[in-house]
């Protein structure tokens, strides 16, 4: 009895410490205030024709050591919905995810950040998929804490594509000549806004 009676109350102290322990703020990216824009510059026999193009929905959220997973599909490339009605078997791949960005941001860095104020950080972003080698790449983002729940996230510095580099690329290939594109320019602008919302609401720095 007394060997069930230690047990018992090694299992509610656990629990008790697992109550009284820090929680990470649950913070998750809002997909309909996510979206990265491009400026895409098509080559035309009349002269360079600059193209706006937006990848919307942006979703994912960080877990407790800071790792943040963002899957990207091509239905969320806006210029897709003029497009249809698409081949059924297009539409299958679209809804599936083409990659899937990676990156680690120090989740405590984001918990102490006070209202109004904005951080600056490099993050070492990596982008896998099935069909090509993994690709790696630091970008500087700025979070600004908007309000308790709330950070505001944009690209601290200019982040530029690689037009040709794109192009050899076969997949991406098909998906621009689908949207009219032959030739592009040599460098394609992007930039971000995405806000990250803290679910849980337990995050408020004085």
């Amino acid at each position: 009895m007394a060997r069930v009676t230690r047990c018992s109350i090694g299992v509610l102290s656990l629990f008790a410490f697992t109550w009284i322990l820090p929680v990470q703020a649950a913070w998750k990216l809002e997909p309909d205030a996510s979206h990265v824009d491009a400026t895409v510059v098509e080559i035309t026999p009349e002269g360079p024709v600059p193209h706006q193009h937006r990848i919307h929905q942006l979703e994912g959220s960080i877990d407790n050591e800071g790792n943040l997973s963002m899957p990207l599909r091509l239905n969320q490339l806006e210029a897709m919905e003029t497009l249809e009605p698409l081949p059924s078997w297009f539409s299958r791949v679209a809804d599936r995810p083409a990659a899937t960005v990676i990156t680690h941001i120090p989740p405590q860095r984001l918990d102490e950040l006070a209202v109004g104020e904005t951080l600056t950080e490099t993050l070492q972003f990596k982008a896998e998929s099935q069909v090509e080698k993994e690709r790696q790449a630091p970008v500087e983002l700025r979070f600004t804490r908007e309000s308790p729940d709330l950070i505001r996230v944009t690209n601290a510095q200019r982040i530029v594509l690689d037009g040709q580099q794109i192009m050899a690329n076969s997949n991406a290939r098909t998906i621009l000549q689908l949207l009219g594109y032959e030739q592009l320019g040599d460098e394609i602008p992007i930039t971000l806004e995405a806000v990250l919302r803290n679910s849980d609401g337990m995050s408020d720095p004085e």
